[in-house]
């Protein structure tokens, strides 16, 4: 008799056990820090110095990551950089590790990068200890726009990184305009995005080119499933065929559905700092 109501209770436990709700986990955020700064070619001093003041406006926030636009110390497409950039790790990545250690802040560049005779642009994630978590080497560099041009990332070293805030990944600009490079990371499920742009047009372009910018980053939020940010710069191109060409800024959050949450200034620095939920909505 008491092994019968034994194996009775048992039931009743594995019946209840499954009948009821599950409960859901807490929803993970976190505070983002849009930087969209100016960026002058080779004025390296200047653009640290840009970095650093959005840095300090970013922690007054309490913001626990700050997202940076793409060759954010050299500029775009910039010849002088084959001469000035520096190895990643190196000088120039050191630097913006000793700004997240200052500021206790996560943070995400696009700097260019030195390996021997070639020249990358590439885009780090430093964690708020300073340490390198990742890099990026941009793969689509669009090898028209200088001479000679950025050397090629490989799409094989396309990934994730483990953070405290979740797994986040990191492309770079027009990178996001191939549907090989996305659906790679979306078979990874990145809690978050962070993309660095330079998304340049003629003057008389914008501000229609936002809309451009914004419904990429709509559609490619969507399409991964993960919240992405696209951090744009504001300041000129000077050399090559696109020079006289402007970039300006309006930046983009989404959220893992594709719908835009937040828009920065058109064509004007900006510091906007937000609450994002993080996650990935894959299945």
């Amino acid at each position: 008799m008491n092994k019968l109501l034994g194996i009775v209770f048992a039931l009743f436990a594995v019946h209840a056990c499954f009948s009821m709700p599950a409960k859901a986990g807490p929803q993970r955020h976190v505070r983002l820090a849009i930087c969209q700064i100016l960026v002058i070619d080779s004025d390296r001093e200047g653009n640290f110095r840009r970095v650093e003041y959005a840095l300090e406006q970013a922690a007054a926030q309490h913001a626990q990551i700050a997202v940076f636009p793409e060759s954010s110390i050299l500029g775009w497409e910039n010849p002088d950089a084959h001469r000035m950039a520096a190895a990643i790790p190196g000088a120039d990545s050191d630097r913006i590790a000793g700004l997240a250690r200052k500021y206790g802040m996560m943070i995400a560049i696009g700097l260019d990068e030195k390996d021997g005779e070639r020249l990358y642009d590439s885009a780090i994630l430093v964690d708020r200890s300073g340490k390198l978590l990742w890099k990026h080497r941009k793969i689509n560099v669009l090898p028209e726009l200088m001479t000679p041009p950025y050397s090629q990332g490989r799409p094989e070293d396309i990934g994730v990184v483990e953070t405290e805030f979740g797994r986040i990944a990191v492309l770079i600009c027009a990178d996001t305009f191939s549907n090989e490079f996305v659906d790679r990371m979306k078979t990874l499920k990145p809690d978050l995005m962070l993309v660095p742009y330079g998304w340049a047009a003629a003057n008389d372009k914008w501000p229609d080119h936002s809309k451009e910018l914004e419904a990429l980053v709509s559609r490619r939020a969507a399409q991964v499933h993960c919240p992405m940010a696209g951090v744009d710069l504001v300041g000129e191109m000077t050399h090559g065929p696109w020079a006289g060409w402007t970039y300006g800024g309006s930046s983009f959050v989404a959220d893992g559905t594709g719908r835009i949450i937040l828009t920065a200034r058109d064509r004007d620095t900006d510091l906007r700092v937000l609450d994002l939920p993080i996650g990935s909505l894959a299945g």
